[in-house]
């Protein structure tokens, strides 16, 4: 995804750009072992004034948020490490300048306490303003960098009222990083405009988004979240960075890879693939910021003097989360040495705003089998057995005809 389109895009390894012709490939196993950490989660509330809302089931916001919040720390884990940060939670004023500095972390980081936990929700009331982007900052930092699965939870019943900085930028900030930092969201009754934002947000870290209109939709949808960050990823990309050319372009051997694009670039990758193998790669790239409609992205192998081998290409109309394609292609099995093939990885993006750094994530998949020496039939073999199964289907056939032609003479001339 991405996997799941998704899905997303947490790295980590460094691999080396700029790698020489003749050098090893790098490689996306070759990761430094480390002692397995707890999973660290933040949740992230929002105490603006809108919370007041009594819309819920006839009940407010905020209540109906507190009472799933203490089912959920009932159901944690153990060996969940939670923190607790708080938007909108103590400035009431009129003074925009202060009331968008309104973020605090009432629990910090570490074991579950249930007791501090709770207590600490249920004396909050709303009161302000809504500075998600600066809330996500803050609560970024309060899970550090230790190496184990982080990830921030937001609930929240409106869209920032404190922009800038802008959240959906700086979740792709959180996300170019390269730390394995994912952002879910959930929406209490969410209009349009919220929703967007919440999307942009959890897309651009590999995150999800739900909307709830009930306690128990809210209470199912944050244990879901919170028992996800329990579970690491199944395959962990690693970081990899294209190059503008195929010279320069790093050598990779098989593996899943991440990197960034920018809108209208080139990233260019190496592949050795010898004698008798068949290279097949894919690429997702995830759309975490909003562009123009109509655009695509291409993937093209290419040998090192530009000639092109094979393309795929996928296109998308607007309502699209990610686009993905893929394309194989084998070596001559005439040919005694391997051959070095440059992946090209482009798009035909267009943005509505100015978009620059950090590009958009993308995902590289890279696979190395033994060559298909022939297209599979599909269920009728090749070679003699082909050409038997033809031969009975021929015949039958003009029996077949031979048959209805004499019925119809004969019932034409009686006639």
């Amino acid at each position: 995804m991405i996997h799941k389109k998704l899905s997303i895009v947490a790295a980590i390894g460094l691999i080396a750009s700029n790698v020489m012709l003749g050098a090893s490939p790098a490689r996306a196993d070759e990761v430094p072992e480390t002692v397995a950490e707890p999973p660290r989660v933040e949740l992230v509330l929002d105490v603006s004034g809108s919370m007041r809302a009594d819309d819920i089931d006839g009940a407010t916001r905020i209540s109906v948020a507190k009472q799933a919040f203490n089912d959920v720390v009932d159901a944690l884990p153990e060996t969940t490490q939670l923190g607790i940060r708080v938007l909108g939670a103590t400035y009431g004023g009129e003074n925009k300048k202060v009331g968008c500095k309104d973020t605090q972390q009432i629990v910090e980081v570490g074991p579950v306490n249930r007791v501090a936990a709770k207590n600490a929700i249920a004396s909050l009331k709303p009161t302000g303003f809504t500075p998600i982007g600066l809330a996500l900052r803050k609560a970024a930092e309060d899970l550090g960098d230790t190496g184990s699965v982080r990830r921030i939870v937001l609930i929240t019943d409106g869209e920032d009222t404190c922009t800038p900085p802008d959240p959906c930028t700086v979740a792709r900030e959180l996300a170019a990083q390269g730390t394995s930092l994912v952002i879910d969201t959930l929406g209490l009754t969410p209009d349009e405009k919220t929703r967007k934002q919440l999307v942009c947000i959890s897309t651009a870290t590999g995150g999800t988004y739900a909307a709830a209109d009930s306690e128990e939709q809210l209470t199912e949808r944050i244990k879901q979240v919170v028992d996800r960050a329990a579970l690491p990823p199944p395959v962990v990309p690693a970081a990899v960075a294209g190059a503008e050319d195929c010279t320069t372009a790093p050598l990779l051997a098989a593996g899943v890879y991440t990197d960034r694009e920018l809108i209208g670039e080139h990233r260019f990758y190496r592949v050795d693939v010898a004698t008798g193998q068949e290279l097949r790669a894919s690429v997702s790239i995830a759309l975490d910021r909003e562009l123009n409609r109509d655009y695509g992205v291409l993937l093209k192998a290419a040998t090192a003097g530009g000639r092109e081998l094979v393309r795929g290409v996928d296109a998308g109309s607007g309502r699209s989360d990610v686009l993905s394609t893929g394309l194989r292609w084998s070596t001559d099995i005439s040919e005694k040495s391997s051959e070095s093939v440059c992946l090209i990885v482009s798009n035909s993006f267009a943005s509505k705003t100015a978009a620059g750094a950090p590009g958009m994530p993308l995902e590289l998949s890279i696979d190395l089998v033994d060559a298909s020496q022939a297209p599979d039939a599909p269920g009728l073999g090749r070679g003699w057995l082909l050409l038997f199964v033809l031969a009975i289907a021929g015949l039958v056939a003009g029996v077949l005809a031979g048959w209805l032609t004499r019925w119809w003479v004969a019932k034409w001339r009686e006639n």
